[in-house]
């Protein structure tokens, strides 16, 4: 009698790919939501376009560059689209859009190989393209103004973030900034009554589709976590060592990319570790570099880049931290 073994694995979970990538985008339908109460229409053009223009480009390009099968409906195409749309502002015009999202596809994941390969995440590629090639248009914010909001001629100002920027380089007190008329408040900051892109807002929505993913085990506690209490921590030390210069840590949490990227960009199952020991490392290094760009960077806004950085290391740390073979 032959013994025969099939290749593992040999329990399976029940999870694929498109139970994932779709379980991730019902997690952002909050922020949508909210998305579109704060800028009105703009929020649905530029979400639109973006999922619309990740689709066309990756059919295109898996059907008649590479030769294979599309797979434009497992999900992550479609999730690329919404995280790409959620790092832009809500006026950004529709071609530089397309730009975005045909960098984020053609370049960020398809040039690798495809879904599974690709070392960066994508929409942070696409998003970090623009900001490079397009900066006046990429930080021009519109202002929360309701549904009523004009999409080609909203009202802008300034982000939180680069308000900090400002006063610091012009000599003012972070504590005078905050008490200040305009600042908005962390109240305003947690509920997204602020200038920014479509995902900054509204933190509080997005730690809705925290729960909901941890509770539908989509993803885990360890790297928003850690990227959170590395900034409550790293962050705290410079207020306490000159609060004239350094904002605090509920700053830094509500403000930017910070609450998005932690949970939705960096949590990436391709682009992030696969231990728990890695994934403390990877948390670690984002939440430094994320202060790090912050507070002594020309940027005023840092979570993007951080993220791409240790997406580079992601390789290193599965290697440093690869589990003990005992067969």
């Amino acid at each position: 009698m032959k013994l025969l073994v099939s290749p593992s694995p040999h329990l399976h979970s029940g999870d694929s790919i498109e139970k994932n990538m779709y379980g991730v985008i019902i997690a952002l339908i909050p922020a949508f939501i909210c998305s579109i109460l704060f800028f009105g229409t703009g929020a649905i053009i530029v979400t639109l376009t973006s999922v619309l223009a990740c689709l066309f480009f990756e059919y295109i390009i898996q059907k008649y560059l590479l030769r294979q099968q599309p797979t434009i409906f497992d999900g992550s195409a479609f999730l690329t689209g919404v995280l790409l749309a959620f790092n832009v502002p809500s006026n950004l015009p529709v071609w530089i859009i397309i730009i975005g999202a045909l960098v984020a596809i053609g370049i960020g994941k398809m040039s690798f190989g495809g879904l599974g390969c690709n070392i960066f995440n994508p929409a942070l590629v696409g998003r970090v393209f623009l900001l490079i090639s397009f900066p006046v248009q990429m930080t021009t914010w519109p202002l929360a103004q309701g549904f009523a909001g004009s999409y080609t001629d909203a009202q802008t100002g300034a982000t939180p973030l680069a308000l900090l920027k400002e006063a610091v380089k012009t000599g003012q007190s972070v504590n005078d900034l905050l008490v200040a008329d305009t600042f908005i408040g962390y109240k305003e900051m947690f509920l997204g009554h602020m200038g920014g892109s479509l995902g900054e807002v509204a933190a509080w929505a997005l730690l809705i589709g925290f729960a909901y993913m941890l509770i539908r085990k989509i993803i885990t506690w360890h790297i928003p976590v850690t990227i959170f209490a590395t900034v409550i921590v790293f962050s705290g030390i410079l207020h306490l060592c000159n609060p004239d210069q350094f904002a605090g840590p509920l700053f830094h949490l509500l403000s930017g990319g910070m609450m998005l990227g932690a949970i939705f960009m960096a949590t990436d199952y391709v682009t992030s570790p696969m231990s728990h020991k890695g994934m403390f490392i990877f948390g670690a290094g984002i939440g430094i570099l994320t202060v790090v760009i912050r507070v002594f960077g020309a940027y005023p806004e840092g979570m993007s880049f951080a993220i791409l950085i240790m997406n580079a290391f992601t390789p290193l740390i599965n290697r440093y931290c690869k589990p003990t073979r005992f067969a």
